[in-house]
């Protein structure tokens, strides 16, 4: 029966778009080049034979005359930079409106409401901040106030960070639903709400990956739907269920690193995943089958934080799982590698950065070749759908 397996690796753009300045980021922005070029070169021999090499000239990744998948590069029609107008894309909707940013912190009467409605007491921060600079300058008050630290970025976000230790993980979510309810019930087209635990370990405040949660604004129809609605599997790996607003999935898993999410992923290939653990329903699913991963250490860890040779390192430990994953292909299975956007740790900031990216088709049937430069995310989609059904 048919499958496509999609894995996003969170932010590997391949190259500013033209309207790049629009969203306040320079030419200069390609950020698996300049890791590539910061680190001398990567090791990533299965990309490579898929033929990303051929795509452009990465520093380290060998071009092929022998691709064994076709690859290509696809320019972004959406109004955005981020991780849920990208996933959407690669879906198959088009967010024409941008979602809004607030470069001044968030209206006074959202976060009065938002105070009120959660009965939190107050709020610190209220600024676009980089969220491991925020939580360590406002640690000591949020210990003394246990007011949450809200925060957003140049992306559309609002995020509330706690000490679990002090306030509770499940007031966290609780709070978050809040305030999704509220952007949603005052329009502020806010496209995530994004709970930010974190410990303080050895003195030091520290995120808990695992346990963060996206509240996403619900999407319109997309390939999931389809899927879904023809009775099959859609299983969402990392924070997939959360991008989709749990719409057009079926079983979802969250993970706390791309270690974890490639190791489910296999899986996942083998089917060996304990899928009735994983249901939101407990009924008898079908076919066909999606698989979506979502791989976010190299934007989170490593792109917000300029962390150009941890990049670099997360993209090869990729590459070593891909090489496990194309062994347990079969020929009824479609394999789809792309990214989402940019978020390149090698210029100044530490946003998304607006960019192209790369995509590779797999199938054991399928002829490499080069798919040039393809408009829009939304080819995955039709790819899929061109396969499935």
């Amino acid at each position: 029966m048919k499958r496509a397996i999609i894995i996003v690796i969170d932010s590997m753009g391949i190259g500013a778009m033209p309207d790049c300045k629009d969203f306040n980021d320079i030419p200069e922005c390609n950020t698996l080049k300049n890791v590539c070029k910061f680190n001398n070169g990567l090791n990533i021999p299965n990309m490579s034979k898929m033929g990303l090499g051929n795509i452009d000239d990465f520093q380290g990744v060998n071009k092929t005359d022998k691709p064994i998948a076709q690859y290509g590069t696809m320019t972004e029609k959406s109004k955005g930079k981020d991780t849920t107008t990208g996933h959407w894309e690669i879906a198959g909707y088009i967010s024409e409106k941008p979602f809004a940013t607030f470069p001044d912190g968030f209206p006074k009467e959202l976060i009065d409401k938002f105070i009120q409605e959660t009965n939190c007491g107050g709020v610190l921060a209220n600024i676009p901040a980089s969220g491991t600079v925020i939580i360590e300058q406002l640690n000591d008050e949020h210990q003394k106030t246990k007011f949450p630290i809200v925060y957003t970025s140049a992306d559309s976000v609002f995020q509330i960070a706690v000490d679990t230790d002090i306030i509770p993980l499940e007031t966290l979510y609780e709070w978050c639903t809040i305030a999704r309810k509220l952007l949603d019930d005052g329009q502020y087209n806010v496209s995530r709400v994004i709970a930010r635990p974190y410990k303080v370990i050895n003195g030091k405040p520290a995120r808990i990956s695992k346990d963060r949660r996206d509240y996403s604004m619900t999407p319109h129809h997309t390939i999931l739907d389809d899927v879904k609605n023809k009775g099959g599997k859609v299983i969402g790996i990392g924070k997939i269920e959360d991008i989709f607003a749990k719409k057009g999935i079926t079983h979802a898993i969250h993970t706390g690193s791309n270690k974890e999410g490639l190791e489910l992923t296999l899986k996942a290939v083998k089917n060996e995943l304990e899928l009735e653990n994983l249901a939101y329903e407990k009924k008898a699913y079908g076919e066909p089958t999606i698989i979506f991963t979502n791989l976010v250490d190299t934007d989170m860890l490593y792109g917000h934080r300029n962390d150009a040779a941890g990049y670099g390192k997360a993209i090869e430990e990729i590459d070593v799982y891909l090489g496990e994953i194309l062994k347990y292909l079969n020929d009824d299975d479609l394999l789809i590698i792309t990214a989402d956007h940019g978020c390149d740790p090698t210029v100044p900031g530490t946003d998304h950065t607006r960019e192209k990216v790369p995509v590779l088709l797999y199938n054991k049937k399928i002829k490499g070749k080069s798919l040039g430069i393809l408009d829009g995310f939304d080819h995955v989609a039709n790819f899929i759908k061109d396969w499935i059904f």
